[in-house]
């Protein structure tokens, strides 16, 4: 056996460890822990992979052709160091929609205070989520922010904090038609991004809970990613989340975070939340943020709560439970090419038995 370098393993423990061998290639499922393993016996007892080994089953797998067109490479994100603090703003919802935006506002502020340079609001924080409340409640944004006070608060706090805030969502008015819109202000205090819900909640589990969305919402057509102070970012809302196309799309994009606003209920909440994150985040090894509604238990409609923040390796950086909080944690961008370097996924696709194709960028 010819001994080559040393690949130490993708767990956080050392007893795992990775090795080459001009043989063949033990792909990271099989690794067997060793109790009070050392170097020398890690030497002894696994096989080792060569790098013309990874090169010649790249070369044969075409791992490029998995995403169409191929994937953009993340980008150096424009802030100074890869490591800055979120803020996400887990919020009661009232009907009195001024008091939901001066609400809102102070969150930012307190967010902000603490070091938050990137802020993200819950779904739907202006409103009460509800068909007869969205009509009532929507706001024309194309129009001006005479039109709509919601993201005039968002694009004043902004600026004056030099922050950028992945702005929740709120009822949209365009023409006839309502969306679930979340918008994206930069420092400067100019909207940077709005991304229309794409996936619309319509569901029906008996006994639980029935809702539908498309009796008043018209769904999004386009998919968003957002160059930010604070990096790439990919947008999605609650729903959102259950595509995991979406966020493959986002990933093949460049981006370094997606954030999901989002009201999930209280039947979905406890067994797909933290779930459906951690599967986002670890599946495109980046990082994943959600932000709910504060649990409002005498609503019509009772949200979860439970706004998380969750790394490239789907552990859990941070979180809350059900009642109003401000979530301060650090994100760190380095662990993204780190784990991507513990797993080389993007250099391990199949692209000659599957492809993920971003019909909006083939296009362009």
């Amino acid at each position: 056996m010819r001994i080559g370098a040393v690949l130490w393993s993708l767990a956080a423990t050392p007893r795992f460890c990775v090795v080459r061998t001009t043989a063949r290639l033990v792909p990271p499922h099989c690794l067997i822990p060793r109790k009070g393993c050392n170097l020398a016996s890690k030497l002894r007892h696994t096989d080792f992979i060569t790098a013309a080994s990874i090169s010649s089953m790249t070369s044969t797998f075409s791992p490029e052709k998995a995403r169409v067109p191929p994937s953009i490479p993340a980008s150096t994100p424009p802030i100074t160091k890869a490591l800055f603090k979120i803020g996400l703003c887990q919020l009661k919802v009232t009907e009195d929609k001024q008091r939901n935006i001066l609400h809102a506002r102070t969150a930012i502020e307190e967010a902000a205070e603490k070091g938050a340079k990137l802020v993200v609001l819950p779904e739907i924080w202006n409103s009460p989520y509800s068909n007869d409340s969205f009509p009532v409640y929507a706001e024309d944004i194309e129009a001006g922010f005479d039109a709509s006070p919601s993201t005039a608060m968002l694009s004043d706090i902004a600026g004056l904090l030099n922050i950028t805030i992945v702005g929740g969502s709120i009822p949209e008015r365009s023409g006839d038609k309502l969306y679930n819109t979340c918008c994206v202000f930069g420092p400067d205090g100019k909207l940077k991004a709005k991304h229309r819900k794409i996936h619309l909640f319509d569901i029906d589990i008996p006994g639980k809970i029935t809702f539908k969305e498309s009796k008043t919402l018209t769904a999004g057509e386009t998919p968003t990613t957002v160059d930010t102070d604070v990096g790439r970012i990919g947008i999605g809302i609650c729903y959102d989340i259950r595509f995991q196309e979406l966020a493959m799309l986002y990933a093949a994009r460049g981006a370094h975070l997606i954030c999901y606003p989002g009201a999930f209920n209280m039947t979905t909440g406890p067994l797909h939340w933290e779930l459906l994150q951690r599967a986002r985040a670890v599946d495109n090894q980046l990082y994943v943020a959600t932000c709910s509604p504060a649990r409002d238990a005498g609503a019509g409609y009772v949200a979860w709560g439970h706004s998380t923040l969750i790394g490239p390796f789907g552990e859990v950086v941070a979180t809350t439970e059900h009642d109003e909080a401000i979530i301060i944690a650090e994100i760190d961008y380095s662990q993204i090419e780190l784990r991507r370097t513990n797993l080389p996924l993007e250099k391990q696709r199949r692209g000659d038995l599957y492809q993920l194709v971003d019909v909006q960028r083939l296009n362009s």
